[in-house]
């Protein structure tokens, strides 16, 4: 095996053991690159929410859940760098594989086009080529030999044009390679810059986290509050949607029927409402505009602070900007707008499905109105002292609440 062979066939193993070993799925680099900018993204809007809030947020179990959003997207940054600094460094090891490639077959070519200047030379040229030609047995013979040494000579001309293409080959691989280091010097800076901004999060977490602790009491009746506040709410909106449902089945002026026992009794039309809901499950826009960070999620989990605490939701806390709108992410009818502590909640019925949105100060729609997808439904609730701005949504199908991070896209 030439030296040349053995050099690809070690190229080959390389790529192959790049991809068994990349762990999951492999990303290019500009698609690492756009998910880093995602989650810089992702951080700049935690960051504008956290400095709209006042100071007396500040050491609040709200302030600290953004704290840690801040923290998970950083560390997601890094993670992101450290993938993109690992496959620059397999790209430049396949580029210095081919390189080495280039420049033996450089050499080899080379090699021989010194070997048949020294032929021709030893052959004295012009002499030796008409000594060549007449001394074949016959014409056809002597044609032949023309011709061998007419493409023999055209085989010279391609050598010179082969030594200078691999040349500006190698020029163009070494200026490739200065490039990707250059970048990847770059990277090693941002990972840097990030690793420290990190630290500096997690400082801040940690002081927070101190602040809270000192009155645990006090926020453990904050919690347990809560808790009972967003069981209240709950019953209120099962009470509310039991009474549409009864309205659904005492209704006759049209065929109704429902999916299952006990459920809304719908028409056509709505039964057509809630498929096309369904169908649209992953991709229904997000219930508000603007920025946002999610600070509570949906279901049974232990509390962020008290982790001897389960809390329990039927839907998403977001945190917003003071002065954001809630909007429909899907088209229905409004059949509750009710008043709750902060103000008031609004439930939008798509077929069987419900969408609910609660912690408004005002709102445009009243019971009865049509709305359409995005179409604004109130300004969320900003508290007055803390300038925080919040609104609890849910997604329900009959009385059955459902986690709405796996309906919106």
């Amino acid at each position: 095996m030439t030296v040349t062979n053995s050099i690809r066939v070690l190229l080959f193993l390389t790529c192959l053991f790049v991809r068994i070993n990349a762990p999951g799925q492999t990303f290019s680099l500009e698609q690492l690159e756009a998910r880093r900018k995602d989650a810089l993204e992702e951080i700049a809007s935690t960051q504008q929410l956290l400095n709209e809030t006042s100071t007396l947020a500040k050491n609040s179990l709200n302030h600290l859940s953004l704290i840690s959003e801040q923290i998970l997207a950083r560390k997601k940054v890094i993670h992101l760098l450290n993938q993109e600094i690992a496959l620059i460094d397999q790209n430049l090891s396949i580029m210095t594989g081919e390189l080495a490639v280039l420049e033996e077959e450089l050499l080899e070519q080379r090699r021989k086009y010194v070997t048949s200047l020294q032929n021709m030379q030893l052959r004295k040229t012009a002499q030796y080529k008409w000594l060549f030609i007449l001394s074949a047995d016959n014409v056809i013979r002597s044609f032949r030999r023309l011709r061998y040494l007419h493409e023999y000579a055209e085989w010279q001309k391609q050598q010179v044009k082969q030594i200078i293409y691999k040349q500006e080959s190698i020029k163009r691989k070494q200026a490739e390679m200065e490039e990707t280091r250059t970048e990847k010097l770059v990277l090693l800076d941002d990972r840097e810059n990030e690793r420290n901004l990190l630290q500096q999060e997690e400082e801040i977490q940690k002081h927070e986290y101190q602040q809270l602790d000192r009155k645990r009491k006090t926020l453990q009746e904050q919690i347990e509050q809560k808790k009972k506040q967003a069981e209240k709410l709950n019953r209120q909106i099962e009470r509310l949607i039991a009474g549409d449902i009864a309205g659904s089945t005492k209704d006759n002026s049209v065929s109704r029927k429902a999916d299952t026992a006990g459920g809304y009794a719908m028409t056509k039309e709505e039964k057509k409402l809630s498929d096309d809901f369904a169908a649209n499950r992953g991709r229904l826009p997000f219930p508000l505009t603007g920025r946002y960070r999610i600070i509570s999620a949906f279901g049974e989990h232990r509390h962020p602070f008290e982790k001897r605490v389960t809390v329990k939701s039927s839907g998403i806390e977001i945190q917003t900007a003071a002065g954001t709108e809630a909007q429909a992410i899907f088209q229905g009818t409004v059949t509750s707008v009710f008043v709750v502590k902060s103000g008031y909640g609004v439930i939008v019925r798509h077929g069987n499905y419900l969408t609910i949105y609660i912690n408004l100060s005002e709102t445009y729609v009243n019971t009865g109105d049509h709305v359409s997808v995005r179409e604004k439904l109130g300004t969320i609730f900003t508290h007055p002292e803390s300038g925080e701005t919040i609104l609890h949504f849910e997604i329900r199908k009959e009385k059955d609440a459902l986690n709405p991070e796996l309906w919106l896209n």
